[in-house]
């Protein structure tokens, strides 16, 4: 392996507070990482796409996107089809091979393995890791019908070598290989890569770039100075310029929704309809004079004349159009089509949150909500950013937003995924629900009754949920917890807060009696060897309970959350 692929793993471990182990295992975290975070916009854990050795049928790594979400279970999938009608899904394999060459039949194991991956009967031993995503795949093909079209399928074959395009054997094999899996009738595109140490580099070192658009935008005027707003202008953008702004180079939607409040509401939302139905009539156009247009606001401006390059922006409104417009993008018909576009740029997090309010005032969603969601967050994150010393973690409120941040530990990062389901299984002792049911929980954020970031809510315990979750997955990390308790890591969460303290709380909104509730529990979290005691005794609890952590049903009920809270409360009489 190369000086400088050594330094880039290295320097990815480094920002993951990762141990190196051995070079196969640790190219083959790196390729996986690299490799996805280029087809996937939103922050991942590259330990949950990472194939165990032994059994794993040639496959180092495997990512399954639907609808633009990488899913780890099946109720994701329905969760994904109940909110946006349909099915859009690609597939993304890895191979990682240190070697300096690209070998054929290293090649053929691995093109074999993933045509073995979609058999009805296969042939190969698959170990945990395969069968599990096997299963998902087998559940997304099982609804095909609501397919909007068969899905993709990109194969990634990484060497530390140098990619020879006229070398006609390897050419061959990648190419027999789309042939092959073309055969099973079930793929829209097949695209079989080849990487070498440069291109895999090349990958890594774009995940630290902030998020950036380049686009020609003719029709605008610029507005008058703002104290604490450095350009804005109000125009309207054909949409194959638009296309530059919310699609990446792979054709994916990118990330640039997380200030907009409301995630997409799927297809099926009539607001949506609406606009798919005037984007699908004989008069498109007629939505640019329909439409409320988009608010885009961006932390820098490169202008040149009518080219303008952004970076590091949100959609703080317009999410549902813009994601409506994503399903519409390959419909030639529209590329000249108006979208009304007002560009801001600023680096005042409060004119943000300002316009993030004044821009999201639908029928849907209440002026009131909307700032409470809007403040809280970002002092949420603010609360986060006062801690100092070994418990420092950072909430990011926008997806990537570290990314370019070279200071952050990225395994420090508290994405607001993990923060709700931290919380609710802390404190509304749900993990069964989070384990599985991730969408139900997220649909009743913001809403009042939701018990998650509710406006008065002290921000102390979502901070402890969030030091928990990242001391848990060190200690997975490091290996004093067997990763075979990962599946199950929410449950062992829960029951943090109830073996620290005998205290209980029942006011999330008093400063008092949160400080008086948190404090303990945080020395002990900051303790290393408490702290591995803490988890070890949670570990212990849950396997006298009895209940079965790999019964994956059984997982997802209520039934094995009253199982393990029963022996708890054995065990403290």
């Amino acid at each position: 392996m190369d000086r400088i692929t050594k330094q880039l793993i290295t320097d990815l471990f480094n920002s993951q507070e990762k141990s190196e182990t051995n070079p196969s295992d640790d190219f083959e975290y790196f390729c996986n990482y690299a490799v996805l975070s280029s087809e996937y916009n939103k922050t991942f854990d590259a330990d949950t796409i990472t194939i165990g050795s032994g059994d794993d049928t040639g496959i180092d790594g495997i990512g399954i996107i639907v609808n633009g979400h990488l899913v780890e279970d099946q109720n994701e999938v329905d969760d994904l089809l109940d909110s946006n009608g349909y099915l859009e899904i690609t597939y993304i394999f890895v191979q990682a091979k240190t070697s300096s060459s690209f070998d054929s039949a290293e090649m053929h194991k691995f093109y074999f393995g993933v045509k073995d991956f979609f058999a009805e009967n296969p042939t190969m031993r698959r170990n945990e890791d395969i069968t599990k995503f096997a299963e998902i795949s087998n559940y997304i093909l099982d609804n095909a019908s609501h397919f909007r079209e068969n899905p993709k399928c990109k194969l990634f074959y990484v060497s530390t070598g140098v990619v020879n395009a006229e070398d006609t054997t390897i050419e061959a094999v990648r190419l027999d290989s789309e042939k092959q899996l073309d055969t099973l009738n079930l793929f829209e595109r097949i695209n079989s890569i080849l990487l070498g140490s440069n291109e895999i580099g090349k990958l890594y070192r774009k995940t630290k770039n902030p998020t950036s658009a380049t686009f020609i935008f003719s029709n605008k005027v610029t507005l008058n100075e703002t104290d604490g707003i450095n350009q804005s202008y109000y125009g309207v953008l054909p949409f194959k310029e638009f296309k530059k702004i919310i699609i990446d180079s792979n054709d994916n939607i990118k990330s640039v929704f997380d200030d907009n409040v409301r995630d997409f509401q799927g297809s099926n939302n009539p607001v949506n309809k609406s606009i798919a139905e005037t984007l699908g009539s004989e008069t498109p156009n007629l939505f640019s004079v329909l439409n409320n247009g988009v608010t885009i606001v961006a932390s820098t401006i490169k202008p040149s004349g009518n080219n303008i390059s952004i970076f590091d922006y949100q959609i703080v409104n317009g999410c549902q159009t813009s994601n409506v417009l994503f399903e519409y993008r390959n419909d030639s018909e529209i590329d000249e089509m108006e979208i009304p576009v007002r560009l801001i740029v600023t680096e005042d997090e409060d004119i943000k949150s300002q316009i993030t309010v004044s821009t999201n005032n639908q029928t849907a969603i209440k002026k009131e909500q909307l700032t409470a969601m809007s403040d809280f967050q970002k002092n949420l994150e603010l609360y986060y950013n006062s801690i100092e010393g070994d418990g420092r973690l950072y909430y990011e409120r926008r997806a990537k937003q570290y990314n370019s941040d070279r200071t952050v530990v990225k395994r420090r990062i508290v994405t607001v995924s993990n923060q709700i389901k931290s919380f609710s299984s802390m404190f509304l002792n749900n993990p069964h629900m989070v384990t599985s049911y991730y969408g139900t929980i997220v649909k009743k954020v913001g809403e009042s009754g939701s018990s998650i970031f509710e406006k008065d809510h002290q921000f102390a315990t979502y901070y402890l949920a969030g030091l928990a979750f990242y001391r848990l997955d060190s200690l997975f990390n490091s290996g004093v917890i067997d990763t075979k308790y990962k599946k199950i890591k929410f449950f062992i969460l829960m029951l943090v807060t109830k073996l620290a303290t005998d205290e209980k709380i029942q006011h999330l909104n008093s400063k008092r009696l949160v400080e008086k509730f948190c404090d303990p529990i945080l020395a002990i979290l900051n303790d290393q060897t408490k702290t591995e005691n803490l988890f070890k005794e949670a570990v212990k609890i849950i396997d006298e309970s009895g209940v079965d952590i790999n019964d994956k049903q059984f997982v997802k009920s209520k039934s094995m959350t009253d199982g393990i809270l029963n022996k708890w409360k054995e065990n403290a009489t």
